[in-house]
């Protein structure tokens, strides 16, 4: 489907209403609300009882400053789940939306992460800092409470394979698409930046997780995907915290699923400094004249990488959270975390 001519111009008139939405989400939210509630969810399920408790009685004791405005809305009734989605709450008071991502160029080839992050960092080295931080019995409790909340969430994003790579696209927030009937709108708040919703990464965000779930509830999409998968927990265990691992599987997902599964190809960008999504000669420009139309074949091929990376997320989250836990019952002999955790 093109988009262009006459019936496209009344298709926008038409969606105005349905797309506006996608506008007032914070952006390169991973997952979005229900998707990063589904990891917490499923940690819950595989964290030891001493863990759990732990994790929940530090951030009771240790509150959300209520200064902040929740996008996803409040969950205090589970500590855990709350805790998942605050981080993007945060990003625009504390300026850190750089520990939510790392620019893995599209392709590049397995190596050291370090290049690719950047001065005021990256979700790798972030990952491990505050697991640092969550693990020293010393630290400020507050300190440490907002530790685990950081490592709640940034476990969740790594796991979205779009903050794992980037295309001069700004993880794929860059590239227009049409997903199903929605057809890509400019942002026209601030059209010199193209911004276009829907956009790659705001697909893989939420509209395919969400038509996947179906019914719309993460407690017991959760509770699906860990039955669906339960016969590969166990080896996700055994592998144990690898924060580099994690990432470079992230960013093949997106270089065989994301990229890879759509209808037309998209070539590597020689890598470039972006600001907004009208750099590297218009780069929203240039992709929104690909057509790229998201349709059920694409959705029956991404739906699969959702679940099972939704899935490893939360069983790798109870394990880093059960570690926290253990390191603050017992003397402070724990190895201070590093990119490269066994």
């Amino acid at each position: 489907m093109a988009f262009h001519g006459p019936i496209y111009r009344c298709l926008i008139f038409s969606i105005v209403f349905i797309a506006a939405p996608f506008f007032s989400v914070p952006a390169a939210q991973a997952w979005g609300c229900k998707g990063h509630q589904t990891v917490a969810y499923i940690a819950e399920r595989h964290m030891s009882p001493e863990a759990k408790q732990f994790v929940q009685e530090l951030l009771k004791q240790n509150p959300i400053d209520p200064k902040y405005k929740r996008y996803c809305g409040n969950t205090a009734t589970d500590p855990i789940v709350d805790a998942s989605t605050l981080p993007d709450d945060t990003r625009p008071t504390l300026k850190n939306g750089a520990w939510h991502y790392i620019d893995i160029p599209l392709g590049a080839a397995r190596g050291p992460l370090e290049p690719y992050c950047r001065a005021e960092g990256c979700i790798t080295k972030a990952l491990a800092d505050q697991i640092a931080i969550a693990k020293d019995k010393n630290a400020d409790p507050a300190k440490r409470a907002d530790a685990v909340r950081y490592i709640i969430h940034f476990v969740g994003d790594l796991h979205q394979p779009l903050h794992a790579v980037d295309n001069n696209d700004h993880g794929g927030n860059c590239v227009p698409v049409q997903f199903f009937r929605i057809v890509p709108l400019l942002d026209t708040r601030h059209p010199e930046q193209e911004n276009y919703e829907p956009n790659l990464h705001g697909v893989w965000d939420s509209s395919i997780l969400e038509r996947d779930m179906e019914i719309g509830d993460p407690y017991r999409y959760a509770a699906d995907l860990d039955a669906k998968f339960a016969a590969r927990v166990a080896d996700w265990q055994k592998a144990g915290i690898q924060i580099d691992e994690w990432a470079w599987e992230s960013h093949e997902r997106a270089v065989k699923i994301v990229y890879g599964a759509l209808p037309v190809t998209i070539e590597p960008e020689k890598p470039a400094e972006m600001k907004t999504c009208a750099d590297d000669k218009d780069i929203a420009g240039r992709m929104l004249q690909k057509h790229i139309v998201l349709n059920e074949k694409y959705q029956e091929k991404a739906a699969p990488v959702v679940e099972e990376s939704v899935a490893e997320a939360g069983v790798r989250l109870a394990l880093i959270l059960n570690e926290i836990a253990q390191a603050a019952s017992g003397p402070s002999t724990a190895p201070t975390a590093n990119n490269k955790m066994n």
